[in-house]
C-alpha cells in the first residue's frame, strides 16, 4: 500500500498535490470553518406622488429626474461606503465582534486595522444587490450571531433612508434658497419700474402718452381731411367766381386756420427743442416695457418657487421595506458543500491540464 502511494506520488505528482488539497480544503470548510448567520432584507425607494406645474425648476436649470434606479444605485453606493463603515463600528462595534468570532481564515485578524483594510473585510461580509428588473435591492449581512446580524442589517436600512432624505432635502433647500434670493431681487425691481412709471406719468400729466399721440395723429389726420375738402372747395369756386367773392374769401380763410392748425398738432408731435409728445411718447414706451419685462419676470420666479417647493416634498425618499431584516435562526454560510466542491471541481481540472501538458511535452521529447 505505501509502496503504491510512492509509486504514485512518483509518477504523478501533481494529481498527489490535487488530491491533498482537496483533502486539505474539505476538512477546512466541513469541520474548522466557523458558521456565520445571515439577515436578508429587501427595500424599495418610494417618493410622495405630488402634482406639479406644468411649469418647472427643470426647464430652468436644464436638469431632468434620475429615476428610481438611478436613487437605488445611489443607496446602494452608500450603504457600502466607508461612510456608513465608520457609522457601523461607532455605533455596533464591528471591529470587536469580526476579529474576536470567526476562524483564522475568516475572522478579522487586527483589530486596529487600517480604514482600508477594515473596509475590504466589510465588503465580504455585507453585501448589496440591484435587480433592475423588479426595481429592489437585496441587502445580505453576514455576522457570528444571528442578534448582531439582524441589528446590523436594520441599521443599514436607517442610516440609508435618512442618507438619502438628506440628499433630497439638501438639495431643495439650496433650491428654494436660491429662488427666494432671487424674488426678493425681483420684487425689489418691479416695485422700482412700476414706480419709475407712476412718476414719468405725474410729472407730464399723461396717463398714457401713446394713446395721446395715437389722438393727435387721427386729428391731423382729420384735419388735413377737411383741408383738402376745402381746396378742392376753392379750385371749384375760383373757376366762375372772383377772387374778391365773400364765398371764396371764406374759404380761403378755412383753408388758412386749418393749415396752422396742422403745423400746430405737429408741432406738439415733434418739436426742435425736448419736451415733445413723440420723445415723451417713445420713453414712456421704454418704461412701460422694463415694467413689463419685470412683472413677467417676477410671475416666473414665483412660479417656479412653487414648483420647487413641491418638488422638495418629492425630493423625500422613503425607503419602503419588502422583506424586513430577517431575524436568522440558523447559520447558512459558509455553504460547506458548494464550497468544497467548487474548489474539487477546479483542481481536478487544473491537475487534468497540467497532465496533458505532461503528456504533450514528453510525446515531443519522444
Amino acid at each position: 500500500m505505501q509502496r503504491s502511494y510512492r509509486r504514485f506520488v512518483k509518477t504523478s505528482p501533481h494529481w498527489a498535490v490535487a488530491l491533498i488539497a482537496i483533502v486539505l480544503v474539505s476538512f477546512y470548510w466541513f469541520a474548522w470553518a466557523q458558521e456565520r448567520y445571515v439577515s436578508r432584507a429587501t427595500v424599495v425607494l418610494e417618493s410622495p406622488q405630488v402634482a406639479t406645474p406644468e411649469f418647472s425648476l427643470s426647464s430652468i436649470m436644464g436638469s431632468g429626474g434620475g429615476g428610481n434606479t438611478h436613487d437605488l444605485l445611489l443607496l446602494r453606493e452608500h450603504l457600502l461606503s466607508v461612510d456608513m463603515l465608520r457609522l457601523l463600528d461607532e455605533q455596533l462595534n464591528l471591529r470587536e465582534h469580526y476579529s474576536e468570532n470567526g476562524d483564522i481564515f475568516a475572522k478579522l485578524h487586527n483589530r486596529d486595522a487600517p480604514i482600508e483594510d477594515l473596509h475590504k473585510y466589510y465588503l465580504r461580509r455585507v453585501e448589496v444587490e440591484l435587480d433592475e428588473y423588479a426595481g429592489v435591492l437585496n441587502i445580505h449581512v453576514q455576522a457570528y450571531t444571528p442578534e448582531f446580524a439582524h441589528d446590523m442589517a436594520t441599521l443599514l436600512l436607517e442610516a440609508g433612508e435618512n442618507h438619502m432624505n438628506g440628499m433630497g432635502h439638501r438639495l431643495a433647500e439650496e433650491q428654494v434658497k436660491f429662488l427666494e434670493q432671487q424674488m426678493v431681487r425681483l420684487d425689489e425691481r418691479f416695485k422700482d419700474t412700476r414706480a419709475a412709471l407712476l412718476e414719468f406719468q405725474n410729472e407730464h400729466g399723461l396717463v398714457s402718452p401713446t394713446s395721446t399721440v395715437e389722438s393727435i395723429n387721427q386729428v391731423v389726420a382729420t384735419l388735413e381731411a377737411d383741408l383738402a375738402r376745402f381746396q378742392a372747395q376753392r379750385n371749384a369756386l375760383a373757376s366762375y367766381q372772383s377772387t374778391q367773392s365773400a364765398e371764396l374769401r371764406s374759404v380761403e380763410r378755412n383753408i388758412t386756420a386749418l393749415r396752422d392748425q396742422i403745423v400746430e398738432q405737429r408741432d406738439r408731435l415733434a418739436q426742435a427743442a425736448g419736451g415733445s409728445l413723440n420723445s415723451i411718447s417713445a420713453e414712456y414706451q421704454t418704461l412701460e416695457l422694463q415694467a413689463q419685462f419685470a412683472q413677467e419676470t417676477y410671475s416666473s420666479a414665483l412660479a417656479a418657487l412653487e414648483n420647487t417647493r413641491l418638488e422638495a416634498a418629492r425630493q423625500l425618499k422613503q425607503v419602503s421595506v419588502l422583506q424586513s431584516p430577517l431575524f436568522p435562526e440558523y447559520p447558512t454560510e459558509p455553504n460547506r458543500l458548494y464550497n468544497s466542491s467548487v474548489f474539487a471541481i477546479i483542481t481536478i481540472f487544473l491537475a487534468f491540464i497540467f497532465s496533458m501538458l505532461m503528456m504533450i511535452i514528453k510525446d515531443h521529447r519522444d
